[in-house]
């Protein structure tokens, strides 16, 4: 008689907590999956995929403008928040939907509730106690707000999915890459949109010539960016709110405050800490390379380990936890040269290190970077420009950073994410013939290099 329940029970059906568990049960284990919201986690419901969908609809009032260029003529156009909501919505429960047969078509158990740690070996959900072998937590970040007066009447991610009306002038407070997408989103779609950030330049660990030229190109377009700057406090003002602002700045009268001031790791009343588990300063569930716990049978993946907050990581992450219980032998993930996507508009696209980065760990780097307007706005008559880099180890001559701001950039850096990760050299890119007439034939073309020192 099997002395648990199951061989793994999951607490999260997100991307890295679903991946685990129709692994592991692909494997012969016996799994269940505790989610409290909806299949899916954040990436599906409230995340990435609703966020490209709306990116997908704020491009089209460029798209509209630059139609003239080509000699079509374009009926003003009327947006409806309403019915972009109403499609998202329906996607969003399309795709939860393939998320439950995924499970159960892999003999995996989904329960609905909340499930915390009892101890080591068990869980409790809805007053019912399940035992188990192993335990994986994957239960995602959530969105921080900070500790202001009046933070409560501002929203975040979360709420921005749901909102039933566009509000005309939005206040987007931080500087990370979820505030330059809802920043472009919201102005896309219409509103008059301010981006308040109190660092030196937005995109904290991003290259820092990727940094400016996003910004260039934000208030470009009509974003008002504001840097060096805080929200003090927040109140109600007739249907809208004023925003009382830091250091003198003057008070601020909007529609809608959205903070995109951080996500914290979603560890809170989970009895992690009863059952053993270790969590750092900032609440995340430490782990070594395997995503083991300080407790011998119980995983952690994903954003609430709060180590590269990535889709794909975690997917990847809960992969090897499955392989490394149930598979042949232990498997670890790499978190080194990781491709990612800023969906602002212009979109980045990365790979490898930033200049920075490559200068403390070489003393030096070759430096081959481009700006151009791209060949679409040369009849559309936008000012938009695509900026590129290419990051050289000086004495192997291996690519190790690239960076592209400009359309596609997501899309082109995903293959050149290839080469950088076999460690490409610069030679076997200038051997590789650029695909005319495209803008990502610039990275096989760059040919002027400044060597920097650290």
């Amino acid at each position: 008689m099997d002395k648990f329940d199951y061989d793994l029970f999951v607490i999260g059906a997100g991307s890295g907590g679903v991946r685990a568990s129709r692994i592991a049960a692909s494997l012969g284990a016996r799994v269940a999956v505790a989610e409290a919201y909806r299949p899916g986690g954040t990436c599906v419901i409230r995340g990435c995929v609703p966020k490209k969908l709306m990116v997908y609809a704020a491009h089209f009032h460029e798209d509209f403008e630059d139609a003239r260029g080509y000699g079509w003529t374009v009926p003003e156009a009327n947006f409806s928040w309403p019915v972009l909501m109403a499609a998202k919505n329906r996607e969003i429960a399309r795709l939860e939907g393939i998320y439950e047969k995924l499970l159960a078509n892999a003999g995996v158990t989904l329960m609905r509730g909340r499930a915390t740690l009892a101890d080591a070996h068990t869980v409790e959900i809805d007053g019912k106690r399940i035992t188990a072998k192993n335990i994986l937590i994957a239960t995602g970040g959530w969105p921080a707000k900070p500790a202001i007066p009046g933070a409560e009447l501002g929203i975040t991610s979360n709420e921005a999915f749901e909102l039933t009306d566009l509000p005309k002038r939005v206040l987007m407070v931080g500087g990370g890459y979820i505030a330059v997408e809802f920043a472009g989103i919201f102005h896309g779609l219409g509103a008059e949109v301010t981006l308040s950030y109190r660092g030196e330049e937005i995109l904290r660990g991003f290259d820092d010539d990727v940094r400016k030229h996003l910004r260039g190109e934000l208030e470009a377009k009509g974003i008002k960016v504001l840097l060096g700057h805080q929200v003090a406090a927040i109140e109600r003002n007739g249907p809208g709110l004023r925003v009382r602002c830091a250091k003198g700045a003057p008070d601020l009268t909007v529609d809608a405050v959205m903070f995109a001031t951080g996500r914290i790791p979603n560890t809170a009343n989970l009895g992690l800490q009863q059952a053993g588990v270790k969590l750092d300063d900032g609440g995340a569930v430490v782990v070594d390379a395997f995503s083991r716990t300080s407790v011998e049978n119980i995983y952690a993946v994903g954003d609430v380990t709060d180590r590269v907050q990535l889709t794909p990581v975690a997917i990847r992450e809960g992969n090897a936890v499955a392989q490394t219980l149930f598979g042949a032998r232990p498997v670890s993930v790499t978190h080194n040269n990781i491709p990612s996507a800023v969906f602002s508009q212009p979109p980045i696209g990365t790979v490898g290190d930033t200049e920075a980065q490559a200068l403390a760990k070489y003393g030096q780097v070759e430096v081959y970077q481009s700006t151009f307007r791209p060949m679409k706005h040369t009849l559309s008559g936008r000012g938009e420009k695509s900026y590129m880099k290419l990051l050289v180890e000086p004495n192997t001559q291996k690519v190790v950073g690239v960076h592209m701001v400009g359309g596609d950039a997501p899309e082109i850096i995903q293959g050149i994410g290839i080469a950088v990760v076999a460690g490409l050299t610069k030679q076997q890119f200038d051997e590789t013939v650029g695909i005319h007439p495209t803008a990502a034939e610039e990275f096989v073309t760059m040919k002027e290099k400044v060597l920097r020192q650290a």
